[in-house]
């Protein structure tokens, strides 16, 4: 008997027995001891807390049967029946036994089975959930992790410090034509490089010069990067990056056709792909040259002026066939000297190199307009394309090119607003006005956040007794420095930055609110600009606004113009039938001032016709026009229409209006826009009028 069991034997047997009953109650695994009956003799409380048992459920004594079925209970997962299960564990003699049980919990208890000599038995329970799922997760990395590799556009290879490979992916084999049952882990680079010469995906070298340079660079402690010719034909780009341990990993991309392309992608990195104008950058480098070299020169900034209606009515195909047609004839134009060059979009530039004066550079741009002017054949239709041109001479207008650019395109955005189809010389003020614009835009965006829009509201009145319809809504902005901004002031520049669509939003929430608070009879009309409806949401935005406010979408009317209708008519239709079917009125707004009118009302059944003004102001002393507001309530009245006629200022007008069978009216002569509650204190009280609520004389 050794020293430590004589110190064993020496110790009282009921403190061994409470050491070793100690150590089991502490032990992670669950234990338990039953005897020949199939009865427990002991419980740790391991055992009870796996399996949430209480010391009354289980206690020396307690049938092995019982815990078999509370563990079924829990959701133990086993292949048969139950009662099989449990009489095969309860019945005939002890048998060792390993298995995982898993639970419907997702838990996982290892479980295991030691016959004892006395017939009992003796059981472990380790719960390895937590390692089951590590594993796991360690599969489905390496699984991810050979995917990854799999799957990488280049070929990896990773040797150790021995030279032997630990690692590479399909994508390398695949490169270099090797047997893949002849490379795999612990293969040495040398039988690699042997397969290799084998197939021919060697560089032009012996194999001796090979063996050696790919043995420098694999002994190498230096990053290296080189380019591979290869006697197949492939060029091979070859990252080598040393690992700590003398290993290293390499990569190898196969850039055969990259250097193939270089030519081809150096033109490309200079032209215009649609055109083979030359591009920006090209542009850039001649207008760099043309300075250097001194001497006086033009930049003519060239923008279509009709390109969106041929991409939106024609689509893009024809719009790239004009884009092609129109540089076609600038190079006609151009001179040798000269660089013709697509900006993007239907801008172009022609730098007019030399120039004596500044009368060359007028007879270029008057040719360039003449020509872009004639009629471009599309695909068996005939479009004007037209342009508009801003023209900076060098030196004088700027001494580098993004100088000379700018104020070209400052000259150009004159051109455009002065009415299109024509050519503007760059002036100094032009600057000026620029950043005046500069400035009144971040007004527009500071008055928004800083809540300085306000709407006023014009009555509607009807022809027939001077009730009161309703009101349009019609935005003003309360300048801190301008004072009260009428909106033709403001809103072609909102529409341009893309402030309309906010801007927008608050006056239909607004219009809402204000309009809840007045009789049921009475109606709101919200302008709709064509911006606002090229953007998604539109009818979120207003179906919102009703329910903030509680309008009901029958007093809602949105007035909108055939610009409208001019881009994307099939999804404006879609949204203006939606908003149809939610009870809101559509009213088309300046009619007959625009070229599609009557198309426009075959294909949506508007509610309202408004008559611009410019008609309206004529019928008292112009036969035409008096005949034309007769036209449009004629038509209105045949296809159910109710029309209103605008700007009405005098009493002729209004009996006139009258007496051609318009529905309604609208002008100074019964009101100008006021603010809400003027509205309000002078029409919609009970004090403003009470003989006749809500009416104008009709005297």
């Amino acid at each position: 008997m050794g020293e430590s069991d004589q110190e064993v034997a020496s110790i009282d047997p009921l403190v061994l027995g409470e050491l070793l009953k100690c150590a089991a109650n502490n032990l992670w695994l669950g234990i338990i001891l039953f005897g020949s009956d199939r009865r427990v003799i002991f419980c740790n409380p391991r055992y009870r807390e796996m399996y949430a048992l209480s010391p009354d459920q289980v206690h020396p004594g307690t049938p092995i049967k019982d815990l078999i079925e509370h563990r079924l209970k829990l959701g133990l997962s086993i292949g048969g029946e139950a009662g099989a299960y449990v009489r095969a564990r309860t019945e005939g003699s002890v048998v060792s036994e390993q298995t995982v049980q898993q639970f419907a919990d997702g838990r996982i208890i290892a479980y295991t089975i030691h016959p004892l000599p006395d017939g009992g038995g003796m059981a472990t329970h380790e719960d390895i959930t937590e390692r089951e799922e590590l594993s796991r997760r360690l599969q489905e990395r390496n699984f991810q992790f050979d995917i990854a590799i799999n799957n990488m556009s280049h070929g990896l290879c990773f040797f150790s410090a021995d030279h032997r490979l630990v690692v590479c992916n399909t994508h390398f084999i695949e490169m270099y034509g090797l047997p893949p049952d002849r490379v795999r882990p612990g293969t040495p680079l040398q039988e690699i490089l042997d397969l290799r010469y084998e197939v021919g995906s060697v560089p032009a070298m012996t194999r001796e010069e090979y063996a050696k340079w790919r043995t420098d660079v694999a002994m190498s402690a230096e990053a290296m990067d080189r380019i591979v010719e290869m006697q197949n034909g492939r060029t091979f780009k070859i990252r080598h990056r040393p690992m700590p341990d003398l290993g290293w990993v390499a990569t190898h991309e196969d850039i055969t056709e990259q250097r193939k392309a270089e030519l081809q992608i150096a033109h490309m990195a200079h032209h215009d792909a649609l055109t083979d104008l030359a591009n920006r950058a090209l542009l850039g480098q001649r207008l760099k040259q043309a300075l250097e070299q001194g001497g006086m020169f033009a930049i003519h900034h060239v923008d279509l002026d009709k390109f969106k209606a041929v991409n939106d009515t024609l689509g893009h195909q024809a719009g790239d066939i004009l884009l092609q047609d129109v540089s076609r004839r600038l190079k006609q134009l151009a001179r040798d000297s000269d660089t013709v060059a697509r900006m993007g979009g239907d801008e172009f530039v022609i730098l007019q190199t030399p120039i004596s004066d500044s009368s060359e550079a007028d007879l270029l741009a008057r040719d360039v307009v003449r020509t872009l002017s004639a009629p471009f054949g599309l695909d068996g239709h005939q479009t004007i394309a037209g342009a508009s041109i801003g023209i900076a001479i060098a030196p004088g207008d700027g001494s580098t090119p993004e100088q000379l650019l700018h104020n070209a395109d400052l000259a150009l955005y004159r051109a455009k607003s002065d009415g299109r189809g024509m050519h503007c010389f760059f002036e100094p003020a032009m600057g000026e006005e620029a950043q005046s614009r500069r400035g009144l835009e971040q007004d527009l965006r500071n008055g928004l956040a800083a809540g300085q829009f306000e709407l006023h509201y014009q009555p509607v009145v009807k022809t027939d007794g001077g009730d009161i319809s309703g009101f349009e809504a019609l935005i003003r902005w309360r300048h801190p420095g301008r004072g009260l901004v009428a909106p033709n002031s403001f809103i072609p520049l909102a529409e341009e930055i893309g402030l309309i669509v906010p801007i927008g939003e608050w006056v239909i929430r607004q219009a809402c609110a204000t309009a809840s608070r007045w009789p049921n009879h009475l109606h709101v009309a919200v302008n709709i600009s064509a911006v606002q409806f090229r953007q998604p949401g539109l009818t979120e935005v207003i179906v919102g606004a009703l329910a903030a406010s509680g309008l009901d979408p029958r007093r809602l009317e949105i007035e909108i113009t055939e610009s409208v209708l001019l881009q994307d008519r099939n999804g404006t239709l879609t949204t203006l039938h939606q908003l149809r079917a939610l009870g809101i009125k559509v009213a088309m707004d300046d009619f007959g001032t625009g070229y599609s009118s009557l198309t426009y009302l075959q294909c949506f059944p508007f509610d309202k016709i408004k008559i611009d003004r410019s008609f309206v102001s004529g019928v008292e002393n112009n036969a035409a026009s008096l005949s034309i507001v007769r036209a449009v309530a004629a038509l209105a009245r045949g296809m159910g229409m109710t029309t209103t006629a605008e700007g009405v200022e005098t009493e002729e007008q209004r009996d006139r209006i009258a007496a051609e069978g318009c529905t309604e009216m609208q002008g100074y002569l019964f009101s100008p826009p006021l603010p809400a509650l003027e509205i309000e204190r002078r029409f919609l009280s009970a004090e403003a009028a009470p003989a006749m609520p809500h009416r104008f004389a009709a005297a």
